[in-house]
């Protein structure tokens, strides 16, 4: 029993020594050490979190971010709404005896001449001419003295401005021999015009703005130029029916042969071209680049039976089944399916022997002169008719031989309807000199270059319009810098186009405005402009989820418990002294 007690009071004397005895030596530190290790702790999540977020994240903003070069937004919108004033320089040249007596005032002087051409509430063009009168001088004289208008022409080219563009008006007295009986208006070959005098200084005014507009330009063919400006309803029906302006066009001649088996057709189609076709695309080589090739189709038949007509003892095609005939033969064509510019297709069909001869009526069934027609923008159709060999017993396949000049008369003249050169529309007092084997005159030319310049800077205006809005409404899209520099490039060879056209420059206008649409079309058709056109948005979860979620749930769930901890310290109470 004692030893029992005894042992229980050894325990209690050695617990109370336990408490009574100094605290051991390390308690302390080790206590002190663990807030300081939170607050390492924190620090740390904290400076990952201002790295991350500081640093991180903007540079993986930059890094991976659309590259949008800067666009003229502000330009490109305002070419729809730049005015075009058309210049042209003009000449107005009095012979002796010719002068009316109701001038302003005395030789020389100048006068301007403006109209104001409507096309929309937004597109402004204002032709303006400037006109300088005066005398004429010793060589032209004369010139005017020759026997013919013709031959006055050619004395008078050497003698004028010859810049393109440019018109020079020689009055001759009412009672010259030079003009015609009948002829009020001669125009030759070139920049020029010869005008009978008559009536006072208002008569001669209204005729030399006729000429005027028929050597340069008139407010159709501005607004056919200007033809998706227009609204419907204002244009003509024959105003979209002229080529469209393009950077070049190819020329296919095609030979149909659907009875191989009767006729052996030969056509000199390379000598016929450089002999009638090469010297009229020299002078359009201006306008645009041309290429030409041919082929020879055969078993190639018209996708409409003809009507035989007993009278007659001949095949007719009528006016109404013409437009069925080019679908089945464009599909034999194959020549635009890999062509980058409008082709212009010319077909010589010789019919077979079933249904020789055959010929086209107009609408009010008359026989077409030429035998052929022409499809606005398309091309033309020549049906040529073999003669029937004599005997029937005569041997086949019989040979046929080409006349190709009558051919290419046909197909030149379907080429000047094709551009929006015809004569059909010129008064009956007016003489057109024929332009001869070049094709078109000068002043047809200049015609040319007028429509297609204001066409250029309409098509310009349209083209980067639509690609400023495409740009502006898809964020996605790269706009490189080479990009960007071909629209800079373009704007500026528009407006450097519209003002070289308010000095009377036509041809530094058109250069301009071709590279203007050569620029446009670079800037809008670049491949680098769908790369990232369709990138959808799953795709970027996708990526970038596996990336930032490893790293970033430690940094949030280390802020979160700094958060919480730092709440926890405001809770509780302070302790006082």
């Amino acid at each position: 029993m004692r030893q029992v007690l005894a042992g229980a009071d050894a325990r209690c004397l050695f617990a109370l020594s336990r408490l009574s005895d100094p605290a051991p030596r390390g308690a302390g530190p080790v206590l002190s050490a663990v807030p300081a290790e939170r607050a390492r702790g924190r620090r740390a999540a904290l400076s990952f979190a201002t790295i991350a977020v500081v640093l991180g994240l903007p540079l993986w903003w930059k890094t991976t971010e659309t590259y949008r070069a800067a666009l003229p937004y502000g330009d490109i919108d305002g070419l729809s709404q730049q005015p075009v004033q058309l210049v042209v320089p003009m000449a107005v040249v009095f012979a002796p005896g010719s002068v009316p007596g109701d001038l302003p005032r005395p030789l020389p002087f100048r006068d301007v001449q403006e109209m104001e051409i409507s096309v929309n509430l937004r597109t402004s063009v204002t032709s303006r001419y400037e006109m300088r009168y005066r005398s004429t001088t010793a060589q032209e004289e004369a010139a005017l003295a020759a026997a013919t208008a013709r031959e006055a022409d050619a004395a008078l080219y050497p003698l004028q401005d010859t810049t393109l563009g440019s018109l020079t008006m020689y009055v001759v007295p009412e009672t010259s021999s030079l003009l015609p009986q009948g002829i009020s208006v001669y125009v030759g070959k070139h920049r020029s015009a010869l005008l009978r005098a008559g009536g006072g200084l208002a008569a001669l005014q209204a005729r030399l703005r006729e000429v005027t507009q028929l050597m340069s330009f008139t407010a159709t063919s501005i607004a056919a130029a200007l033809s998706d400006r227009v609204p419907d309803g204002q244009l003509g029906p024959d105003a979209r029916r002229n080529l469209k302006s393009s950077l070049g066009y190819e020329i296919t001649f095609s030979l149909l042969n659907p009875d191989p088996k009767s006729h052996t057709v030969d056509w000199d189609i390379e000598g016929a071209v450089n002999r009638f076709v090469k010297p009229v695309l020299d002078k359009l080589s201006l306008v645009a680049n041309f290429s030409v090739d041919s082929q020879i189709l055969y078993y190639a038949v018209l996708g409409v039976t003809p009507r035989y007509d007993k009278e007659s003892s001949s095949f007719l095609l009528s006016a109404h089944s013409l437009p069925h005939v080019i679908n089945p033969v464009e599909a034999r064509l194959g020549s635009s399916a890999a062509s980058l510019y409008p082709v212009l297709n010319f077909l010589l069909y010789v019919p077979e022997r079933s249904h020789s001869p055959l010929y086209i009526q107009d609408k009010d069934g008359a026989p077409v002169s030429t035998n052929a027609f022409h499809s606005p923008r398309w091309g033309g159709i020549m049906v040529y008719n073999v003669e029937a060999p004599a005997s029937p017993q005569a041997s086949l396949p019989v040979h046929v031989d080409v006349d190709m000049a009558r051919v290419m008369e046909v197909f030149l003249a379907q080429l000047r309807l094709l551009f929006g050169l015809s004569r059909e529309e010129v008064p009956p007092e007016f003489l057109l000199e024929s332009p001869g084997n070049e094709g078109l005159a000068d002043w047809e030319l200049d015609h040319l270059l007028w429509a297609h310049t204001v066409e250029n800077i309409a098509t310009v205006s349209t083209t980067l319009t639509s690609l400023a809005q495409l740009l502006d409404k898809i964020g996605n899209i790269v706009i490189k810098d080479d990009v960007a520099s071909e629209v800079y490039q373009a704007v500026a060879s528009v407006q450097s186009a519209v003002t070289e056209l308010s000095l009377g420059h036509l041809l530094a206008a058109f250069q301009a405005s071709k590279e203007a649409v050569t620029c446009s079309e670079r800037a809008f058709f670049d491949p680098s402009l769908l790369h990232l056109l369709y990138f959808p948005d799953d795709q970027k979860f996708a990526i970038y989820i596996p990336l930032f979620l490893p790293m970033a749930v430690p940094i949030l769930l280390s802020l979160a418990k700094i958060v919480r901890e730092t709440r926890l310290r405001k809770k509780e109470p302070t302790k006082m002294d």
